[in-house]
This record gives structure tokens, C-alpha cells and sequence, in this order.
């Protein structure tokens, strides 16, 4: 492909026999031809168009690609650049999948799914081989004549309007990919990275639920450095507290039997973050959290310490002063920060606080229209949960293991290439503790 751009008359433009025609006579130069300067411009576009898959996979260095559809033949991921050699079996997935899975108590969706995964590659003998890993879920309770009156209408602040209006086609039973059972295949490789981190600096990620609608689990309530997933799980709704767990549960109750739904938020705090993840400016690790927090379903709203309450303090208020511990450590004295400064963590508790809408599919009345753009009436069926909040704790914990993972491995592939400063980047030194008895 070539184009050519003409240009104005050159004054003083030279001819073909080497005069100028600026020096003929005005009569002779009016009867030859305008000398006209020609540019021939190739184009450097490339002759084949490349486009990758629109928003199936996370990540850079630890990078995930999730499948599958709610009502097709099931779901999963693909795991690339897991380092080798660690182990891992389908049980360490399973336990955080079944902490997701649908049908789990009365304010869940009543769907009956055993998530049972199955790692079909990148593991040999247990180890991990440091090629992509194949992670498969079936799905066995698939009810696709459930959402019959939903291949018509479209139900309110769902996602099925923006799909067609997107793709001009979508899959109707079960949402298709904006259904949560997509998060399997983020919970599945989450957990995969919160056993790395784990075996690497010792790092917890917990996360639980501290708001179920109106019921709000005061911040002091519950101690982060304490904090234990036994605590966690001790009731269906995932809040630590029994007293205010029992409130939430009640108020899940009062709307589920009314055919309608809540929203809620869920806190996640990260321990024994290592030091010096996420990057200035456009990588910020507060950024790329807030991106994975914000790509779960349902997700409405992200913050991480002091958040928005933090603009009704002043400068002095709400500065983390610094100080050196008993070990030698650059501590801060307050964590208002939430354990980001600058975009890169500083070692102290991450906490962050993710808001979830109510469920848009309900068994209440609602106006809407038809693909057809004619209004009409619909009461939404099948299987949903009246608050997504208690089973999304394990989605953000994975979607936050997924993050500080990819960052972990950016930072040792720019900054640990050679010796570091150990003063300034060496790993926070803790209390020596003694050893625990059991055998690997």
C-alpha cells in the first residue's frame, strides 16, 4: 500500500534539462507544466491483524486464562508461569473451591455442585513443572428451561442488555461468562499462588465479611494481626464475629423469603506482605488490586486503608509516622495507609474493603424490556443467591493472591537480578519462633 502527497509549486523548481523555470519567460513558463514535488509514503502497517482474546486472562508473569460457562460443560483455567517444582495436588484447590461452591447453606444459591477440579497438565509427580497447568470443573446440575422468560427480557442490572448490545449474541441459561461460576477459575489458581506465597515469605491473605446490607461489623471489632480462618468459617455468612454474624444471617433471611436480595462488603487483609511489590505511576499495587477487586461479579466498590474516611482527616491526622522496632525494622506507628505507600507495599497489613450490589436476579416483579424493545413485566427464575457476600470471601482472596504473585515475580525479575541492598530491601526480620514438630 503506497499513497503520495503533491506539494505547492516550487518557485524556483528545476526542469528536466537542468534550468530553472523560475528564469524562463512569464509567457513560456505559463505553458509548461506545474512542476510538482511527489512523496511516495509506504505504509508500515502490518498485513495481518492480531487481536488477542478480550479479557479471559490475568495477569503478566503469573498469568491466568479462565473458560467455560455457567450451563455448558463446565469450567476452569489455565495456569502459565507457575514456577516449577512446587508441590501440588487438586486437594489444595479443593479446599477454597468448596469454600465457593454454590449450595453450601440456606442464604446460598440452592444450585448442588460438587466443584470437584481435575489438573490435567504442567504437574508430574506431584511437582509442578513450570508449563501452563490445566485445571477442569464439570458442571452436573445445569437447568438450562430456568431462564426461559430471561431469553426474552432482559433482567434489570444484569449483565444481559450490555452482552447483546456488546456482542449482538449471548448465552442465555445461567448468564453464561457473566455468571460467578466463572470465578473457579480464579479461586482454582488462587490458591495455587496463596500456597507459593505462603512457602515463600510466610504471607496470609484472609479475607471475611464485615457488612451484610445495614448490619455493619464496627472496624475495631475484629484484630487483623489475631485474625484466624477458623474464625472465619465458623458460620455460614463468613463474619468472625458470632454476635453480628447471627445479625447478618437474619437479615439475608428477611429478603430471601420475600423473593428479593442485599448487597454487603467484604474486608481482606494480607499478612507478611513482602516488602517492595507494585511499581510507580500506572502499576501501583493499589491499582492493580483495585482492577482484580473490581472484576469480580457484583463488584461496586474498592478501598484500601484509610479510604474514603481518610479525606476527613488532615495531613497530620492521618500521616503513618515511622519508627525502628526492637529488630531493626522500619515500622509505621498507625496503618492508615493500608500497608501501600507510594503504590508499593511497605510490609505492614494490607486491609482493603470491597463493595458487592444486591443480586440482580430476584423472584420479585420488575419492569423491563424485550430484545425486541417492547416494555414488559418479568419475575426472574432459577437458582440464585439472596446475598453474594459470604461465598465471594474466597474470590477476593484469590483475586488478591493472583495480584501480589504476578507483582512477586515482576520484582524479583527487575530488582534481584543482582546482590541487593539488604539494609534498605532485605525481607522485615521477625521473632525466631520455635520450631513445630511434623514431618513434610
Amino acid at each position: 500500500m503506497a499513497s503520495s502527497i503533491a506539494s505547492k509549486t516550487f518557485l524556483a523548481a528545476p526542469r528536466t534539462d537542468g534550468s530553472l523555470g523560475s528564469l524562463l519567460p512569464s509567457d513560456l513558463r505559463r505553458q509548461l507544466p506545474s512542476p510538482n514535488v511527489q512523496i511516495l509514503i509506504r505504509s508500515r502497517t502490518p498485513k495481518k491483524l492480531q487481536v488477542k482474546a478480550a479479557g479471559s486472562t490475568f495477569g503478566t508473569y503469573f498469568r491466568v486464562t479462565t473458560f467455560g460457562e455457567s450451563h455448558g460443560g463446565g469450567v476452569g483455567c489455565i495456569i502459565d508461569g507457575c514456577p516449577p517444582r512446587i508441590p501440588l495436588s487438586e486437594a489444595d484447590m479443593q479446599v477454597d473451591l468448596d469454600r465457593r461452591r454454590p449450595g453450601q447453606s440456606r442464604i446460598t444459591t440452592p444450585r448442588k455442585e460438587t466443584d470437584t477440579c481435575k489438573i490435567y497438565s504442567g504437574v508430574s509427580e506431584g511437582v509442578t513443572t513450570g508449563t501452563p497447568i490445566h485445571v477442569f470443573v464439570p458442571n452436573t446440575d445445569q437447568r438450562g428451561h430456568d431462564y426461559s422468560e430471561m431469553s426474552v427480557a432482559y433482567r434489570p442490572s444484569h449483565a444481559d442488555a450490555t452482552y447483546d448490545m456488546k456482542y449482538g449474541v449471548r448465552s442465555v441459561q445461567g448468564g453464561g461468562r457473566s455468571s460467578a461460576r466463572e470465578t473457579i477459575g480464579r479461586v482454582a489458581p488462587g490458591a495455587v499462588a496463596k500456597k507459593i506465597l505462603k512457602q515463600f515469605a510466610g504471607t496470609e491473605i484472609l479475607a471475611y465479611v464485615s457488612q451484610v446490607h445495614n448490619v455493619v461489623l464496627p472496624e475495631d471489632v475484629v484484630d487483623h494481626e489475631m485474625l484466624t480462618l477458623d474464625q472465619v468459617e465458623s458460620n455460614i455468612v463468613r463474619c468472625p464475629d458470632p454476635e453480628y454474624a447471627e445479625k447478618m444471617i437474619a437479615a439475608i433471611d428477611a429478603v430471601r423469603v420475600r423473593g428479593d436480595s442485599v448487597g454487603g462488603v467484604v474486608t481482606c487483609i494480607v499478612r507478611n506482605c513482602p516488602r517492595g511489590l507494585g511499581s510507580p505511576v500506572f502499576d501501583k499495587l493499589e491499582a492493580e488490586l483495585a482492577k482484580a477487586m473490581m472484576s469480580l461479579p457484583a463488584t461496586k466498590g474498592f478501598e484500601v486503608g484509610s479510604g474514603f474516611a481518610g479525606t476527613f482527616l488532615t495531613g497530620s491526622e492521618h500521616n503513618d509516622e515511622f519508627y525502628t522496632d526492637e529488630f531493626g525494622n522500619i515500622r509505621t506507628r498507625t496503618n492508615r495507609s493500608g500497608g501501600i505507600q507510594g503504590g508499593i507495599s511497605n510490609g505492614e497489613i494490607i486491609n482493603m474493603r470491597i463493595a458487592f450490589k444486591p443480586t440482580s436476579t430476584i423472584g420479585r416483579k420488575q419492569n423491563t424490556v424485550t430484545r425486541e424493545k417492547k416494555e414488559t413485566e418479568l419475575i426472574a427464575r432459577g437458582r440464585h443467591d439472596p446475598c453474594v457476600v459470604p461465598r465471594a470471601v474466597p474470590m477476593v482472596e484469590a483475586m488478591v493472591a493472583l495480584v501480589l504473585m504476578d507483582q512477586l515475580m515482576a520484582q524479583h525479575a527487575q530488582c534481584h537480578l543482582f546482590p541487593i541492598n539488604p539494609d534498605l530491601q532485605g525481607t522485615m526480620k521477625l521473632p525466631e519462633l520455635e520450631p513445630a514438630n511434623y514431618q513434610m
